[in-house]
């Protein structure tokens, strides 16, 4: 059962792997992790601004201790000048106290300057780095966009892309259906002018009405040809005989001249 489940994830992560490789833009990754890069340098700067601000609040408490160390000092000189050891005695110990305290400051300023200066020497590696990527992802991505515009031009001029291919078979659908159209004419041509088909404009005429139909109008064109010929004919001979009629007789040779 285990091996059957570390199969089925196996092969669905595999599936998943292939259908984001299948919708990853390169240029849009990259672009993508620049940004991810300009915002971790913005916290950076912002974590060196707060290690800022920290220190100077420290050394500002550190002036105020400092200044307050002198004015206790100089309380108790007074004290002890008017014999007043008892508030002489309290000046010192708010004096020593003040003095622990600026020992304190002290370390934790020098810390929060040492973690500034590794604040600001990573903020100045992080932007060597982003400037690096910048100049390597648009390298990256020009050459992506050449080598995308090269295949789809390369597909175009083979015919091998999915829009060549759609349109190639458009226009094989449009022979097809072309010589199927012609060869139905052709065959109802042929089917309509042996007979086999009825023409539907002829009313309730039948095939048999159609075919006396044609042989009488055969016969009163041969029986019009006849009458006209016979017509023709018989005017010629009238014609002949009126010139028979008409001409001289023949001189006779027996017959002197005059």
């Amino acid at each position: 059962m285990a091996g059957l489940l570390s199969r089925t994830t196996l092969i669905i992560k595999a599936k998943y792997s292939k259908l984001l490789n299948r919708a990853e833009n390169p240029t849009e990754t990259l672009d993508y992790s620049y940004e991810q890069m300009l915002e971790q340098l913005q916290n950076v700067k912002r974590g060196v601004a707060d290690v800022v601000t920290a220190k100077k609040r420290l050394e500002l408490q550190q002036q105020k201790l400092e200044q307050n160390v002198v004015t206790l000092e100089t309380q108790a000189r007074q004290a002890v000048g008017a014999n007043r050891d008892d508030l002489a005695k309290q000046a010192l110990e708010r004096k020593a106290v003040a003095q622990q305290q600026l020992q304190s400051m002290d370390g934790q300023v020098q810390g929060l300057a040492d973690q500034q200066e590794k604040l600001v020497a990573s903020q100045q590696q992080l932007e060597t780095r982003i400037e690096s990527f910048r100049s390597t992802k648009e390298v990256l991505k020009a050459q992506y966009s050449a080598a995308e515009a090269q295949v789809r031009v390369g597909e175009a001029a083979t015919g091998i892309g999915k829009g060549m291919a759609d349109t190639g078979l458009a226009v094989q659908r449009a022979k097809d259906k072309t010589e199927e159209l012609q060869a139905r004419a052709s065959a109802i041509d042929e089917l309509t002018s042996t007979g086999a088909l009825e023409d539907l404009t002829a009313g309730d005429q039948t095939q048999l009405d159609r075919e006396l139909a044609q042989i009488s109008a055969s016969s009163q064109v041969d029986s019009e040809l006849a009458k006209l010929k016979a017509e023709v004919g018989s005017g010629d001979g009238a014609k002949k005989e009126i010139a028979a009629g008409d001409a001289e007789p023949a001189p006779d040779p027996a017959q002197p001249q005059q």
